[in-house]
């Protein structure tokens, strides 16, 4: 487990992809467990431990996961997650497509439960959800650009649905049109970024992940850097 930042009030991990952060129906041991389990050992503490789970990541996105180690941090966490006052930038490395070098996208999204699928629509249908976001090439190979991403809204499988609706699909994301999964299962989306005010101590806390130790990641990104 990569702990990226840690106080007495939070910690951020850097989620693999393939994990989840909380428990399911597969019975899998999820990011959340792992985390508790660290404090325990870390501090030596006797009985339960305190975490709460303020916002998850799909299973195979990977990136910074922001848990609250306090009462007092989870309510105010939420609360600022609710509001927007938690500021995440994801990269996407995605098909590539002639599409504007930035652009803010607004579709309506339907959920499919069955499915574990949403759906874009260009116009409000029954049943939908208003979803907005912002994007930004930061550069672009032969096949692929690397987006960076900034959501305004938060709703279910946001990213991979409007990207995908755009005619860019995010590269390994086979649930929403890309040709080919990823050999390790993943897909090429991960929270690189995150951003606010600290709940208690009210300093800036600007934390940031490496991207996978993957070939076509390393060079988008050096790329991205570059420029």
């Amino acid at each position: 487990m990569n702990v990226v930042y840690e106080d007495n009030h939070i910690i951020i991990v850097n989620k693999q992809s393939g994990e989840i952060v909380q428990g399911d129906k597969t019975g899998d041991t999820p990011l959340s467990d792992i985390v508790k389990q660290y404090i325990k050992d870390k501090y030596n503490k006797p009985g339960n431990v305190f975490l709460g789970v303020v916002h998850r990541l799909d299973r195979p996105v990977s990136g910074l996961v922001v848990f609250a180690k306090t009462s007092k941090a989870l309510s105010r966490l939420n609360e600022m997650f609710r509001i927007g006052d938690v500021h995440k930038t994801y990269w996407a490395i995605v098909k590539k497509n002639d599409i504007a070098p930035e652009a803010t996208l607004t579709d309506w999204l339907t959920r499919n439960e069955r499915q574990n699928k949403s759906y874009a629509h260009n116009r409000e249908v029954p049943g939908a959800k208003k979803a907005v976001l912002s994007y930004k090439v930061r550069s672009v190979s032969d096949n692929y650009m690397l987006l960076e991403v900034r959501l305004m809204t938060g709703r279910h499988h946001q990213i991979r649905c409007q990207l995908a609706h755009m005619g860019c699909p995010i590269k390994g994301d086979l649930k929403y049109g890309s040709p080919r999964s990823n050999p390790d299962g993943s897909i090429s989306l991960m929270s690189r970024r995150v951003e606010f005010v600290h709940p208690v101590s009210k300093e800036t806390i600007a934390v940031e992940a490496p991207v996978p130790n993957d070939r076509l990641w390393l060079a988008l990104a050096g790329d991205a850097d570059r420029q």
